[in-house]
């Protein structure tokens, strides 16, 4: 049965890696090779800059938190959380996802992407190809790597705190004028291709590991996570349509109304789009990473501090002396 299950999951992670790829391929088109999301794109980009003095103390925070220096860090922290754990294989994955994503986003930047000039005012503003995000990219990375990584009672409220923190800094850069929304998009599939991939690989490696029956499965994290994410892309459609007009309106023509609905639109769509990214990557965690037959030196301690539960060595000696116990059958 668990052979089926894990065959189930794996097929499964395979056609999230297709599907974001095609999904990834689509969202280029869209922005960068057609005039209609050009527009789009740039309208939210002209957008930030309404009211941008007021929230730029918090933007700057946000993004200089995102470097080269702190993605080094996190990384090594994350590695040492698997290792702890004695989950080795999981601190490579982990390792390699944060690493791969990272560097695609980069290829794909710098040698690979284009943004043509079509020849609307205003369609390009700031730097002449800016997909996918560097910074959410690295945010978006380092979270699911966290996530992938933390014992199970941790994993719900690392995916919140994760999807809270990437959502903080897709919309830092829309009000940054760093990025347009497709940026941010296109670094969240980029970084779901990579955790699709990585589960892929740990299910096929835990027949080298002796793992207990997955519990845990954080249904309500993550069934929260893709409500909340589906009301956020809700949000965007309407607040697009009511900005989008038809036809090829340049920013420069758009007036502030239709440049706040924009703005909104792109912001709650960004939020949207994480929180489902988490929630998908939740969704299987169970099942990719379960539960070792012998806990870590992490769990150990997560179980200990549970009010009421008292602490692993004392349930053990206690244990063992009653199995110890003249009179008492083993």
């Amino acid at each position: 049965m668990q052979r089926l299950v894990k065959g189930l999951v794996a097929g499964w992670l395979l056609v999230l890696v297709l599907a974001q790829a095609a999904v990834l391929v689509l969202v280029w088109w869209i922005f960068i090779r057609t005039p209609h999301g050009q527009v789009l794109d740039a309208s939210v980009l002209r957008a930030s800059d309404m009211g941008r003095d007021r929230v730029d103390g918090l933007v700057t925070v946000v993004l200089d938190a995102v470097s080269l220096a702190s993605l080094v860090v996190a990384t090594a922290v994350v590695a040492f959380i698997a290792v702890v754990r004695r989950r080795i294989r999981l601190a490579l994955v982990a390792t390699v996802l944060v690493a791969g994503a990272n560097l695609t986003c980069q290829v794909l930047k710098d040698y690979l992407i284009d943004r043509p000039d079509l020849g609307i005012p205003g369609t390009n503003i700031g730097a002449p190809n800016s997909m996918p995000s560097g910074h959410v990219t690295v945010a978006a990375s380092i979270a699911v790597a966290a996530v992938l990584v933390l014992p199970p009672r941790l994993r719900g409220l690392a995916a919140i705190l994760g999807a809270v923190y990437v959502s903080l800094t897709g919309i830092a850069t829309l009000s940054a004028g760093w990025h347009r929304p497709s940026d941010a998009l296109a670094a969240l599939l980029i970084v779901g291709i990579w955790a699709a991939a990585a589960g892929y690989l740990l299910i096929l490696g835990q027949r080298h590991e002796p793992v207990r029956e997955p519990s845990n499965p954080h249904h309500r994290t993550v069934a929260g996570l893709a409500l909340v994410g589906g009301a956020f892309l809700v949000v965007a459609v309407l607040a697009i349509g009511l900005a989008d007009r038809g036809g090829l309106t340049p920013p420069v023509d758009l007036h502030p109304g239709q440049l706040a609905g924009a703005y909104v639109g792109g912001v709650s769509g960004v939020a949207g789009a994480t929180c489902l990214a988490l929630a998908l990557v939740l969704s299987t965690l169970h099942r990719v990473v379960p539960d070792l037959e012998r806990p870590g030196l992490v769990e150990t301690l997560v179980e200990n501090l549970r009010p009421g539960t008292p602490p692993t060595g004392v349930v053990a000696s206690a244990a063992d002396g009653v199995a110890n116990t003249p009179g008492r059958e083993n």
